[in-house]
């Protein structure tokens, strides 16, 4: 008991609360079994504390609670506790006012105690509400352990009384029922006088100051003495073998004693050993939820880091696919635009290909003319041979004319070189600059490529200054086209320009040999004018045709020009297509690793997933063994209380016997005629 108040004083303070004195003497007291706290007025923290301290074993057998004023909450933990206490016989809560809660409480404590055998209730209110004595009449019917109940002065009317009635009929245990002062009435009472006729059990039942007909009490009294009536009848009947019966009833007692205290040894034994098994399954799951615990812990954080993660990701992907998605809108616009170039450059060149040819076929009609007017003059030649010597004298004159042609000959051939120099010169420069515009763009084509990886690790932001730089560099690539272009097309009219003065000056060439082919003719009249003209006709004719393959020259380096051009434009296509082609691999590949991080957060879950299942399972596990445990333990302590419960029959039986066996005695004795004898003495 000491340590029972000790107990009480420390959940007193856990809750805040200070101990009430009364009760810490009480506990601490020597109570003999029993503690009494009745007429103690109990706060709700000493009912809490009191609630805690009364499950299981304690160390008292009866306990007093009447007049304590108890609260409803009050009574609820204090019945609460009582549910799985296995010590206390006794119970007196009389004079608290029990109501709806408290009625609720006590059918709570009827079903799930089985060591109360008395419970006295007197100066209540449970009858005043159906549901609340509702609830207390199943209890009373599920249990089968109670012995005495009182209910005096509790308020019960003829429902209240049915309800009772129905508890009794299915009752096994129940032997003496008080219900004095109440207000069970008629139709109460008839209920119960049908209830005895199923209840063999009750031996017992008080219903005075009930209004209930006295027929009726009559009727209830002897129902419930009939049982011992008919024991006593067969007694006597069997007086003659009692003697054997129980001497023989005494042995096996004996013996069933000795077997039964044995095999409580055992089964506590057992029950230790079993106890130990469970503390440490209770110690190893409690460390396994511990262990997984933590381990969800980690895996959840891991799994939102990952979440984090995966959503940046779907965001940089997200981005990405709209800038992939507008550079390929631009792609596909400078796509159509080279086309249309190409198509452009390609009428062009078929232009200047045609203008070539027709060139070419003109020269060489040219070309035939003249090797036709050499024939006609070499046949003149041989005709005016015998003119030479006349015409000499002319000869000179036209040498003259002919050194000056010459020197005009010289003079365009010196402009013409001056203007192809000029034009290769031009022509160098174009291409330096090409070059020197290629070299930035490629310088420009590296900055971005390092800016577009650094970007692209960096953030959103970047992605968009680059793309801005790129529409610059597309841009600047537009106009540095349109600007080739311009230029090709300024080069393009400048070669027209000087076809256009080649063509001139060769009309002009062609009007002076039509003038020398009239002196020619003039020449006819002597030898000597004619075969210098021939002479010089050759000379003449040799260089109009290398004029003519200078031209042609020309025109074929100016078709290399022009394919040389189109083969840059190729490349810078190529080039672009190239660096389209690299980022849509880069994008891919980043793609590609964003894919394979989302299969891997993937096979991620698919383990938590696989780690929760395996602890629900576990966890599952573990509550079926203890469950089962608890169920092997509960199956003990049935037997065992079952044992118990026929030891105890069969010592009542017993001392029945016994009883009846002295009582047919002294009834013979006082029958004798010894026995009347000694009356008369």
């Amino acid at each position: 008991m000491e340590q029972l108040g000790r107990e009480y004083a420390r959940l007193c303070a856990a809750a805040g609360a200070a101990p009430q004195e009364a009760v810490l003497r009480r506990l601490r007291g020597p109570g003999g079994g029993r503690l009494d706290l009745a007429a103690q007025s109990l706060s709700l923290p000493t009912c809490s504390a009191l609630g805690r301290l009364l499950p299981g074993a304690a160390p008292f057998a009866a306990l007093a609670l009447g007049d304590c004023g108890l609260s409803e909450e009050g009574v609820r933990l204090l019945l609460n506790g009582l549910c799985t206490n296995t010590t206390v016989k006794s119970l007196d809560m009389k004079g608290n006012n029990l109501r709806t809660m408290g009625a609720e409480a006590l059918g709570k404590l009827l079903r799930q105690n089985k060591s109360i055998r008395s419970l006295t209730l007197e100066w209540n209110s449970l009858g005043m509400w159906a549901e609340g004595f509702s609830f207390f009449c199943q209890g009373l019917r599920a249990n089968n352990f109670l012995q005495r109940l009182d209910l005096r002065n509790n308020q019960i009317n003829h429902q209240g009384a049915g309800e009772l009635a129905m508890a009794l009929t299915q009752n096994t245990s129940l032997q003496e029922l008080d219900l004095r002062w109440n207000n069970i009435g008629l139709l109460g009472g008839r209920a119960l006088l049908n209830c005895l006729h199923s209840n063999k059990t009750l031996k017992r039942l008080e219903l005075a100051g009930n209004n209930v007909p006295g027929d009726i009490l009559k009727a209830v009294e002897t129902c419930a003495r009939s049982p011992a009536l008919s024991a006593s009848e067969q007694a006597l009947d069997h007086n003659q073998d009692r003697e054997a019966i129980l001497s023989e009833a005494q042995n096996q007692v004996n013996i069933l004693s000795k077997e039964v205290l044995s095999l409580k040894d055992e089964k506590n034994k057992q029950f230790m050993d079993f106890v130990d098994t469970v503390d440490k399954q209770k110690e190893e799951r409690a460390r396994s939820e511990k262990m997984s615990a933590a381990r969800v812990s980690q895996l959840q954080e891991a799994l939102d880091e990952q979440y984090s993660i995966m959503n940046s990701l779907k965001t940089k992907l997200q981005m990405t696919e709209a800038a992939l998605a507008l550079s390929e809108q631009k792609v596909r616009t400078l796509g159509e635009l080279l086309n249309a170039m190409k198509q452009e450059q390609n009428s062009v060149a078929e232009c200047h290909f045609r203008e070539l040819q027709q060139q070419k076929q003109e020269g060489a009609d040219r070309e035939g003319r003249l090797l036709h007017d050499l024939s006609a003059a070499s046949e003149k030649n041989l005709l005016l041979r015998n003119q030479v010597d006349e015409l000499e004298r002319k000869c000179k004159v036209q040498q003259d004319q002919l050194f000056q042609l010459k020197q005009d000959l010289t003079n365009t051939t010196a402009e013409l070189k001056l203007r192809a120099v000029e034009a290769e010169e031009r022509l160098e420069m174009e291409k330096r600059r090409f070059k020197q515009s290629l070299e930035d763009m490629e310088s420009l084509r590296v900055k971005e490529v390092d800016r577009v990886a650094q970007q692209m690790e960096a953030s959103e932001r970047s992605m968009h200054d680059r793309i801005q730089r790129l529409e610059a560099i597309r841009i600047s690539l537009d106009e540095e086209l349109s600007q080739v272009k311009v230029a090709a097309l300024t080069e393009r009219g400048r070669a027209e320009e000087e076809l256009i003065k080649v063509r001139s000056q060769a009309r002009l060439e062609e009007q002076r040999l039509e003038h020398l082919e009239e002196k020619l003719r003039l020449m006819t009249e002597s030898r000597d004018e004619a075969q210098n003209c021939c002479l010089k006709q050759k000379e003449m004719v040799a260089e109009a045709q290398a004029k003519a393959k200078q031209l042609s020259l020309y025109a074929d380096g100016l078709k290399r020009r022009l394919e040389e051009l189109q083969q840059d434009l190729d490349r810078k296509e190529e080039e672009k297509v190239t660096e389209l082609n690299k980022m849509k691999v880069e994008l891919q590949e980043q793609i590609g690793h964003l894919e394979a991080e989302r299969t891997a957060q993937d096979g991620l879950r698919e383990k938590i997933a696989a780690l929760e299942r395996q602890l629900k399972a576990l966890s599952s596990n573990h509550r079926e063994a203890l469950l089962d445990k608890e169920g092997e333990i509960s199956l003990l302590t049935e037997k065992l209380r079952m044992k118990e419960a026929e030891i105890s029959r069969m010592r009542e039986e017993e001392a029945q016997r016994a009883s009846f066996l002295q009582n047919a005695i002294m009834a013979y004795v006082q029958g004798s005629p010894l026995g009347t004898h000694s009356s008369r003495k």
